[in-house]
């Protein structure tokens, strides 16, 4: 068997067996010599994968114990981008295969080498998920992010540790920040970073596919209070664009998917609440726009916050009936 990467897929499917297979067994297996075959093990222990090896006239080799797994040769930005996916999928990000990608999951992790370990256990310490969606995000795409720019993002916001990165905006060009990583956050369709910006001394998220060249300052610095929730929360708010003076959750008696229909996209964000209703959370610096803007929507609606913006609509619903002539008597 003369195509190395093949022949080590085959050896590690060997092994996976759980019992010990010696030399020249797998010698005779693989159609090389026993020397190649102590290579291969060597090449296998150098990727990471646990190799055990004994000694004596009956020695042999097999994996180390809790590793059998369906073979894979992933370099490092590989298989910390699998881990991460399947991490995001447990989290629900694909009805019906979550506890599937949990048992997945756990199986890559067995094998990973040490140093993948400690960023995929970063990444995930460092990501929580977006559970609502910004209107119009159904036809969103995603935009790809480099599995080295995540690892270092991660482990920047568990470690405490500033960063210095190339960003680039929405305008031509790009500028270098100075943050103070806090989380990473995950919609299912992009990653964003949030961060104390310390040269606009306010905090912003940053879309990671428009970050470059994320290093590490070597400053700690003690933690922040995030002026909202959770992170998810303020990365869900700057989404929608309404960290205004007022922030409303209305209920909208109409299914989800009607509802991201009728809301101009970036207009607030939704999440389904039943089978014939679903949540709007939106906002504004002004009630009256507020206001108009969802009563516009065309659908029964309930306002739960804030009390202002019911009262608000109660009192132009009562302008508005004044303000209309009587219906003409209906004729018999």
């Amino acid at each position: 068997m003369g195509d190395t990467p093949a022949r080590l897929l085959t050896l590690l499917s060997v092994l996976q067996s759980g019992r010990e297979h010696t030399g020249p067994e797998l010698a005779a297996r693989l159609g090389v010599s026993v020397r190649t075959v102590r290579r291969d093990v060597d090449r296998l222990r150098t990727l990471g994968y646990p190799v055990d090896a004994a000694v004596g006239a009956i020695g042999g080799y097999r994996l180390a114990a809790g590793t059998a797994m369906p073979p894979l040769l992933l370099d490092d930005d590989e298989a910390v981008a699998v881990a991460a996916g399947l991490r995001a999928v447990a989290a629900g990000g694909v009805e019906g295969i979550e506890e599937t990608s949990v048992r997945a999951l756990a199986k890559l992790e067995q094998v990973l080498p040490a140093r993948l370990r400690r960023r995929v256990s970063a990444l995930q310490r460092a990501t929580v998920p977006l559970t609502v969606s910004p209107a119009g995000a159904v036809a969103a795409a995603g935009a790809p992010v480099s599995a080295e720019v995540l690892a270092a993002l991660a482990a920047a916001s568990t470690g405490g540790e500033g960063l210095r990165f190339g960003y680039r905006g929405k305008r031509a060009g790009g500028t270098r920040r100075h943050v103070e990583p806090y989380r990473l956050v995950s919609t299912g369709q992009r990653w964003y970073l949030v961060a104390y910006d310390l040269d606009r001394a306010d905090w912003r998220s940053f879309r990671v596919d428009r970050i470059d060249d994320p290093r590490p300052t070597g400053v700690r610095h003690p933690p922040r209070e995030l002026p909202a929730a959770d992170a998810a929360a303020f990365v869900a708010e700057s989404i929608a664009g309404h960290r205004g003076r007022y922030r409303a959750v209305v209920t909208l008696h109409v299914p989800l998917d009607e509802a991201v229909r009728r809301l101009p996209r970036g207009a607030g964000l939704l999440e389904p609440a039943g089978e014939d209703r679903c949540t709007l959370v939106t906002g504004g610096d002004a009630l009256d726009w507020l206001a108009v803007r969802i009563a516009l929507l065309g659908v029964d609606f309930e306002v739960r916050e804030p009390p202002e913006l019911a009262d608000f609509l109660r009192d132009l619903g009562d302008r508005i009936s004044r303000s209309c002539p009587p219906p003409p008597p209906r004729r018999a």
